[in-house]
């Protein structure tokens, strides 16, 4: 087996803290261990992996959040939930007799391992490939190859549970692979372009259904351009949001100043505001 090699640089962390850390995660595992005993807590015993998958996709996006948020403290905290959803799933394997959590820090130690042999080279001691030529998708073949799990489809394992626009980026990324794809940034644009007019040829037809259809192409080629850009289409949408959220908040912070609600503003008073506070947000980015 490939083993770690010794740090180069003064240890961040003493033995005493590192085997701290490692009681902490036996304790939360105990913790977890006596939640879904018998005499337990009755809201935890009677959960499966169904039940408790949404909360674990909701602990990733929190985590995400507190990243764009820049909340360093909320991370901790959101980490640690996100943690727990790890044991909380390890652990109603390990009863059902599957795997337990040591079998699933030992499966992807071995996968960073495998997967980074321009860092830990193939053998102990032995020469690293460099980044540039590590074929990724070739090597997750083989590791497909030799558990039997062998794809029908260049398309097979992207998860359908998946955001839309994540499992559309994905889904561009796979076709890629095997040359299906637009060469330039502008081509997609172009094809943005051609969506966009099918998708008022609908509106002025009237028919929701066909306009729900063509809308969902506009955003699959909005996911593909942005694969091609190199930019994660949700930290955008979140971006985006934070930054209608912050502008009309602005709205009805300068609307209250004036003893006045939005809903008694017109929707020009409100545009004019909106100006002003994007020219107040600019003005702080750009001394």
């Amino acid at each position: 087996m490939t083993t770690l090699p010794r740090p180069t640089r003064p240890r961040k962390h003493s033995d005493a803290l590192v085997f701290e850390r490692q009681a902490g995660i036996e304790r939360l595992v105990e913790i977890m261990v006596r939640l879904r005993a018998p005499d337990g807590c009755p809201w935890d015993r009677v959960q499966d992996f169904r039940s408790i998958a949404p909360y674990t996709i909701e602990e990733a996006c929190e985590v995400a959040e507190a990243i764009e948020q820049g909340d360093m403290a909320g991370l901790r905290d959101e980490l640690g939930d996100l943690l727990l959803q790890v044991v909380y799933h390890a652990r109603m394997a390990e009863e059902a007799g599957e795997f337990d959590l040591s079998d699933v820090v030992g499966a992807i130690c071995a996968k960073m391992l495998r997967r980074h042999p321009h860092v830990f080279g193939a053998e102990p001691g032995g020469p690293r490939a460099r980044a540039r030529d590590v074929d990724w998708e070739a090597m997750k073949a083989a590791e497909r190859a030799e558990t039997g799990k062998r794809r029908a489809s260049v398309l097979d394992g992207v998860p359908a549970t998946l955001s839309g626009l994540t499992r559309a980026l994905k889904l561009t990324r796979r076709a890629a692979t095997v040359g299906f794809d637009w060469t330039d940034p502008k081509d997609v644009l172009a094809k943005l372009g051609e969506e966009a007019a099918e998708l008022v040829a609908e509106i002025d037809a009237g028919d929701k259904e066909r306009m729900a259809e063509e809308y969902g192409d506009l955003l699959f080629v909005l996911a593909n351009l942005a694969r091609h850009l190199e930019i994660d289409p949700e930290a955008s949408i979140r971006r985006a949001n934070a930054k209608f959220e912050r502008r009309f908040r602005g709205i009805e912070t300068l609307l209250a100043a004036g003893g006045r609600a939005p809903d008694e503003a017109t929707l020009a008073e409100m545009d004019a505001l909106w100006d002003r506070v994007k020219a107040a947000e600019k003005e702080i980015t750009d001394k």
